[in-house]
């Protein structure tokens, strides 16, 4: 069975260009975020179109996951909202930035035709290197911060963060882009902090990209039944399995078995051959000696052996 090809990132730079690492934003210690262009009953991705539904449904969920946290840590604005461009309108964002709600947002933005008519007027010195998460400078990649009256009308404390990358090989460009560099926006309201670094904590959110496509591979791409009611139950079915397959890296798996797609779990891990024997009041699981990944699955055996019993 041929396994599919994986290519993994671009080649590191060079050693005088290294920054300070930074702690990776898609996992803080004290901010939560969601991504919220992906429901959270069923994992499939809401409307595109930023219309009155959407930033209807977006304020009822953000709402709804907001009450669920203590009162004592709704101050200081430690709650995250991130989402696509779908919820770069003036009357969610107003509602993310309303007084009293705490919440902090970063939020992607159509390129407009002012907004790229500023970003032709940005001058080289003000463009500055994207970084990774390990604070390496991302190759082909800087970012910079609108200001001015492009701002207006917008809540106050907003900040304007436009990217230009060159696009991988191959990739056709957009009437949006410049220069034959693919042009990205977001808004954000978190104050004194590196432009890259909120950039960085922005295009992190593409890991719900990840579920979605985790959750059309194991059994959302289709709904087998007839009745809503019937698929509403294997939706759930399907949501418990995105739960498994999120968990069950973080918890028993290490190196690349962490990154292993549904597929690639399926056919290396869930699929292999053992025999569970009783004897002398204990439970042994004999697994093939032959299989490669007999080792992973044993390892993941012991991890979460030592994980402390949550009832």
């Amino acid at each position: 069975m041929r396994e599919p090809r994986t290519s993994y990132g671009r080649e590191p730079p060079h050693q005088h260009q290294r920054h300070q690492p930074i702690r990776p934003a898609h996992r803080p210690t004290a901010v939560t975020t969601w991504p919220i262009q992906q429901s959270t009953a069923t994992g499939c991705p809401l409307w595109g179109t930023a219309d009155r539904a959407t930033e209807m449904i977006y304020g009822y969920e953000i709402l709804a996951r907001a009450r669920e946290k203590p009162v004592r840590r709704q101050r200081g604005r430690q709650t995250l909202i991130r989402c696509d461009s779908a919820g770069g309108t003036h009357d969610f964002v107003s509602w993310l930035a309303k007084r009293g709600r705490w919440l902090s947002y970063s939020v992607g933005m159509v390129i407009t035709e002012t907004i790229h008519s500023h970003v032709l007027k940005i001058p080289a010195p003000a463009w500055t290197p994207a970084i990774e998460t390990d604070g390496e400078v991302r190759d082909g990649a800087w970012v910079a911060e609108l200001t001015g009256d492009l701002l207006a009308g917008w809540p106050k404390g907003m900040r304007l963060i436009v990217r230009k990358e060159r696009p991988h090989p191959g990739a056709q460009l957009r009437i949006t882009d410049a220069d034959g560099m693919r042009i990205t926006c977001f808004a954000t309201n978190t104050p004194h902090r590196p432009i890259a670094e909120l950039e960085l904590r922005h295009r992190l959110r593409a890991r719900a990209e990840d579920r979605i496509r985790a959750a059309r591979a194991t059994g959302l791409r289709n709904l087998p039944l007839h009745h809503t009611a019937q698929n509403k139950i294997w939706l759930e079915i399907v949501q418990i399995a995105l739960d498994l397959l999120a968990w069950m890296p973080m918890l028993a798996l290490t190196g690349p078995a962490r990154l292993f797609e549904p597929r690639r779990l399926r056919f290396r891990l869930f699929s292999a051959a053992g025999q569970l024997v009783t004897t002398g009041r204990r439970r042994i699981l004999r697994l093939a000696r032959h299989w490669p990944w007999s080792h992973e699955i044993t390892g993941a055996l012991e991890r979460l052996a030592l994980l402390p019993n949550p009832g």
